[in-house]
Order: structure tokens, then sequence, then C-alpha cells
């Protein structure tokens, strides 16, 4: 067997979640894990959807990666073609000035017209939406993503969904079916599936409409006191966003989508939408929110959530995709607490992946994050440990932390580990804005005190060239001798760690002294002694 066919056989019996999601698509097809024909367009088409009203953020990246790993595990399973579509929804109208954009009063001059005919605030491009898109290509771009970007004006205005216009006419009344059912009373009363774009305000408008003719896509409405007939076909009217979802999905052959829980109801409306239109819902799941560090929903209004630039400030984007992977169904706090964790998490997940079986390397989330194509390079000390000696060292550079890491590690520059050396800036950043504004050395108490002197004794003793499992011998003889009256070993840590790093929780100590220096550590020590 070659290693493809020996992945193959894996994949189809792993139960990472993106090879389960990818297993729906054969099952979808029929293909049953065999080789088989694609579907009739050739392809199968994974979709991704923006709205262009703001600029993207952490949950863009998250949905663009997931379906990416989805497409990816596909790809293990089967040689048939996928494509990936980033489609915006550029022909919404502008329901509300961003607080976060110049020009706001020029801004809502066009409230209710289509974004693409809303000017650019920051001067730049042709419309407010046309800058919002570069932006989305842009971000996407800077991460890889594979990926073809669809505007849904250029597709209304070249007649692309003028069929599936004409078949949503033809089948109004059982689309009204499905929706007046979920809405509110005042709301059914004048809810309309299209919404035809004024001849005369250029805004979409929320109307009722009637069909005159639905294979020349003619419908009525009045506008300002007026009768108007008009075609939706062409770029005259775009579809109420349920609406336009389903038929996105039934004129382009949409496989597979994903959305947020929030988005539940809306999916099983889309979905009998699409239906009656003839079509078949795409495959997907609902993933969890994340919430704030009080467990609360997080709301860009609130500004209660972590922005992707946050994140990058202070760890690596392997770190961000580490933790957009695992358990994507679960609800989980996004604060910059998550941070060093999931940083160090990774990296032990890279470590243990070469060593592990192809059936445990499947369900390893590294595998997902870089599609089995690992980078090279290894990680000699732990980002919490960086975070301690940066902690400890104060107002550092880089520069300083390399002399450190040099005693610790021979031969370590940054030219022999690059990600180390954007770690030490990570690391620099998250001690400056997230670690020194709380950090506060407490006075040792009376036993504390004790063993605190011992310890600086037994470092004072000890041989040149003691390594970090000598001095991690040291720490835990101290801590379980019955002299100093710790209940628990943890005691002893929890001890060192807020007397001499001002932290409840840290590293190993061992380590730690072993890259801070036995005589720094002391130094370390008498400060906390004279306290």
């Amino acid at each position: 067997m070659t290693m493809s066919d020996i992945l193959r056989t894996a994949a189809t019996a792993s139960k990472a979640w993106p090879y389960e999601e990818a297993r729906k698509l054969l099952k979808r097809y029929g293909l049953n894990g065999k080789e088989g024909a694609a579907p009739d367009k050739g392809h199968i088409l994974f979709e991704t959807g923006y709205g262009p009203s703001g600029l993207p953020h952490i949950g863009t990246f998250n949905e663009v990666l997931r379906t990416t790993m989805v497409r990816n595990a596909f790809h293990a399973l089967s040689d048939i073609p996928t494509r990936l579509v980033a489609f915006s929804d550029d022909l919404d109208g502008f329901r509300k000035v961003p607080d976060n954009v110049p020009n706001q009063a020029m801004l809502s001059e066009y409230l209710g017209k289509p974004l693409t005919q809303v000017p650019d605030p920051f001067e730049k491009f042709e419309s407010f939406a046309h800058h919002n898109n570069a932006m989305l290509r842009d971000f996407l771009d800077s991460f890889g993503f594979d990926y073809e970007f669809v505007s849904a004006t250029e597709q209304y205005q070249a007649g692309a969904f003028d069929e599936a216009l004409r078949q949503v006419l033809r089948r109004y009344q059982a689309i009204m079916d499905i929706m007046l059912p979920t809405l509110r009373k005042e709301r059914a009363a004048t809810y309309s599936p299209v919404l035809p774009i004024s001849p005369k305000s250029g805004i979409v408008l929320q109307v009722p409409i009637e069909v005159i003719d639905a294979e020349a896509g003619i419908v009525r409405f009045v506008d300002e006191g007026e009768t108007i007939e008009q075609s939706i076909l062409g770029g005259a009217a775009k579809l109420q966003w349920k609406v336009d979802w389903a038929m996105r999905w039934y004129a382009l052959g949409v496989d597979y989508e994903m959305a947020g829980k929030d988005l539940i109801d809306s999916v099983t409306q889309s979905s009998k939408i699409c239906r009656a239109l003839g079509g078949r819902p795409p495959e997907g799941f609902n993933y969890e929110m994340f919430l704030d560090e009080k467990g609360e929903k997080i709301s860009k209004s609130k500004g209660n959530g972590l922005s992707l630039e946050q994140w990058l400030t202070y760890g690596p984007q392997e770190s961000l995709a580490f933790y957009a992977y695992r358990e994507p169904k679960k609800a989980k706090q996004l604060h910059m607490g998550v941070i060093p964790r999931a940083v160090d998490e990774y990296w032990q997940f890279r470590t243990n992946y070469p060593k592990q079986a192809v059936e445990q390397q499947l369900g390893n989330p590294v595998h997902h994050i870089h599609d089995g194509k690992l980078p090279h390079g290894e990680l000699p000390v732990t980002f919490g440990l960086l975070l301690n000696l940066v902690g400890v060292m104060g107002d550092a550079s880089r520069e300083q932390v390399w002399g450190y890491l040099q005693n610790y590690v021979p031969g370590a520059s940054p030219e022999t580990y690059p990600e180390l050396d954007a770690l030490i800036g990570h690391a620099l950043a998250y001690h400056r804005d997230c670690v020194a504004p709380t950090l506060k050395r407490r006075p040792p108490h009376a036993n504390e005190a004790a063993a605190l002197v011992k310890l600086d004794a037994e470092l004072a003793a000890l041989p040149a060239g003691a390594t970090a499992e000598d001095i991690q011998n040291i720490v835990y003889a101290i801590g379980k001798d019955e002299a100093f009256g710790f209940a628990e070993l943890r005691d002893w840590f929890k001890a060192l760690y807020q007397t001499l790093l001002g932290a409840d929780q840290g590293p190993r100590m061992g380590s730690f002294i072993a890259l801070y220096g036995v005589d720094n550590s002391r130094k370390l020590i008498a400060e906390s002694l004279a306290s």
C-alpha cells in the first residue's frame, strides 16, 4: 500500500471531526468511502459567507479555517475536485453606519442602498462594499487560504441568478408558507421574499410584492405611493437573506456550508426553501459561539471579545488555529488568558506528531492545522517558561532574552530557532500588556521563608553544570520535608510562584531556575526574603 492508500484507509475510520464531516459528502453522493463519479457540476462545492458591512474578524477566520479543514479531509478520502467559494452578500441594503469608520455623516445619507452603491468612507475604493471585500481578500490571502471570491452584486447583475430568481417566483407561495409561520404578526403582514431595488431612490425596498409573470421575472409593488411593475432579474432586486441563502445553495449547487449555533433556525428555514426550489440543502454543522471571560456571549457592540489582531499580537496564527480546531461544538471562552495555554498545547501536539501511528496523527489537531505537512523545527522551552522569564526580567529586550536562552540551550539563536524568536516577541508583548499590570509578589509566610532559605543554601552548594533535573529534585525534596509544614507539594509550588514570580501559576521550577540562572534565582529569593 502507498502512503496515500494508508492515509485514505485511516481517514475512512477516523473520529476526528473534519473526517466525520467529509464522510457526509461521500454519503451525499453515494460514494461510501470508495471512488465514484463526481457530481454533474464536476466538483464538490464548499461555501462560506461574509456580510461586508464590517471588517473581517476572528469569526471570519474560524469559519474559513474550519471549512478548509473539512475540505482537506475530503481530499484525503476522495480524488473528486473541490472548490471553496467565499461569498460576499454585498447587494444587501446598508442598515447602520458603523461607529469605527470616518465620514459618518456622509454614510448616513446612503442608508438602505446596496452596499456596493455606498461610497467608501476611506475614499480608496469604488464603494464601501468594495473596500470591505478587498479587506476580506487581503485577510484570507494573508493566511494562505485557497478560495474563490464571489460577489453577490456581480452574480445578480450578470444574470447568473436569473433562472433561480424565476424559480423563486414560480414557488413564491410555497416559500411564503414556509416563512410566514416563523414571523411575528406585524412582520408577516409586510413580509416579502423578494426585495426590489427602487428605480427612484435606489434603496433596497422592504415592501410586499405581487408576482405578475414568473417566467419574465415581473413583480408589482408600491414605491413612494406609486404602483410599479418591474423585473427582478439582472440585479433589479435581491432576496431576503434566508431566501437568498437558499437560492444561492440551489443556484450554485453548494454541497457544504457550516454556520454558528445562532443560525440554527436560519439553516432550518433556508433548507426548507432550498427543497421548495427543487434543490438539496448542503451538508454542514453548527459550531458553538465563543464566550467572554465571564461566560457571556461575545458582542461586537459590547466590545467584550478578543480581536484577531489581539490574538496575533500575543500568540502565533497556529495557536489560534489550534484553539479553533478543538471541540467546535462546545462553547469556549475567548480572552487573553487562553492564549499561552493554546500556544503550549499546540507545541505539545506538534512534538508528539512524528512519534504517532497514522491513526493517531489523523486525530492530532496539528494534522488538520497543517494538512499533514508539518513545518520543521522544535521549541526548546515552553511559552509559559518564556513568559515567566520575561516576567522576572522586567522591561527586557529580545536580545536580552536570547542571552538567557543561549546559556540554557547550547547553540540557540534566532537563525536556529526562528519560531522561538517569534514567540519571544509574543511573550514580550503579552507580558507588557497582560501580565505586568497585574504582577504582584507577596511576602513569604514564616514556613515559606524557612523553605526559601533552605532552597537558597542548596542552590549555592550546586556544582557547576547542574541540570534542570538536579534543581527540580532539590525543589521536590524541600516541599516534601515535613519540617516546612506544607500540607501538599502544590502548596510549596504555589508559594514559589507567588513570592518569586508574582503569579498563581508557573513553570517547572527546575527548568525556570536553570534558564534564569542560579545566581539570578538566588537574587530573587533574597528579594523575597527581604520583603
